[in-house]
């Protein structure tokens, strides 16, 4: 039986340590909340993302709540105070930050505690034992941060030493081997879970290739942001980006995503892809978005097509022009 008397809020990704420390605690009889905080861009599909995470939650009876916290997490992409990973993933200040986030939902909640699946010496940057501190101190939690599966290997926290949980059942992981938290899973019945470090956007150099030059441009909006994961991208005069879709899905994607100042681009007669331009609507970055459009479709090499564009599909209009070459393409690559 559940004791209602105590309450947890558990940070849930999907994947096994956070279902593990979830389940670790859930079994000393303490009521979990579990929350995922997701972000749009940073995932290829947030919708199967979120769904994942649901399944694997309730398969071990933890409900959980879906938190979009894109546009609050822009500032802190744009300027962690302790860097980058491997690309540009702040996964310090990205902890940090949804620990704090974690601190509101326990001060709503009336919770007692915070936990999180981290693992001692499992991850290089944000999971050594000072990372872990740094992480602590700066969320705002302190000693109501608790990490069930390496806790015997940290200073006890304010839940063990108020023995709301006891300490003993509890366990000491670390390092980079799964064995002891796959040993868990199969001890729990734990089979549904996945891994999520995989799905993040933000360590994938394409992805951040684009994110850069968002931030060097100081173009890093919502609107901006949610483009980037979709597409081929090009730098035209001014700083004008033009975006092609690479299937009709992405097609269909930047005809939603348009405000009303861009601009479409596409083939008038012939199937192909769409281009969305944003920024200078110049007649040259018209027309080389419109020989960006002919470079991708099947009639490259075709002496001359027709391309219709338009900011309002009230009033369009056409040009004539032929595939830009695979160089010229490459140059305005971002």
């Amino acid at each position: 039986m559940i004791n209602m008397k105590h309450k947890a809020i558990a940070l849930i990704s999907g994947g096994l340590d956070s279902i593990l420390a979830a389940k670790i605690v859930q079994k000393q009889e303490i009521e979990i909340k579990g929350v995922v905080f997701v972000m749009q861009f940073a995932s290829r599909d947030i919708d199967g993302f979120s769904a994942r995470v649901k399944e694997s939650a309730d398969a071990v009876g933890i409900n959980i709540k879906v938190a979009d916290i894109a546009e609050e997490f822009l500032k802190v992409l744009g300027s962690p105070d302790y860097g980058y990973g491997s690309q540009v993933n702040p996964c310090i200040d990205c902890k940090i930050f949804m620990l704090r986030k974690a601190k509101e939902m326990m001060e709503k909640e009336k919770a007692d505690f915070v936990i999180t699946g981290e693992v001692l010496g499992e991850r290089p940057m944000s999971q050594r034992k000072e990372a872990l501190h740094i992480i602590k101190k700066n969320s705002g939690l302190e000693n109501y941060l608790l990490r069930p599966l390496s806790a015997k290997l940290l200073a006890p926290t304010v839940p063990e030493e108020k023995e709301i949980i006891d300490r003993e059942k509890l366990f000491d992981i670390s390092g980079r081997s799964r064995k002891p938290q796959l040993a868990l899973a199969k001890q729990y019945g734990i089979k549904k879970f996945f891994s999520p470090a995989s799905g993040c956007l933000l360590t994938d150099p394409m992805f951040a290739k684009r994110v850069r030059d968002l931030m060097e441009r100081r173009e890093v909006t919502g609107d901006n942001i949610a483009f980037l994961k979709y597409g081929r991208h090009f730098r035209l005069e001014d700083g004008t980006k033009a975006i092609v879709g690479r299937d009709e899905k992405e097609n269909e994607i930047l005809s939603f995503l348009k405000k009303e100042d861009d601009m479409i681009l596409r083939m008038k007669e012939k199937a192909g892809p769409e281009l969305l331009l944003r920024g200078k609507k110049s007649s040259e970055n018209i027309k080389k978005a419109a020989m960006l459009v002919i470079g991708h479709s099947k009639s490259k090499h075709s002496d001359s097509e027709i391309v219709e564009f338009w900011e309002d599909e009230k009033d369009v209009k056409t040009l004539s022009a032929r595939a830009m070459s695979r160089a010229a393409i490459d140059r305005l690559r971002v």
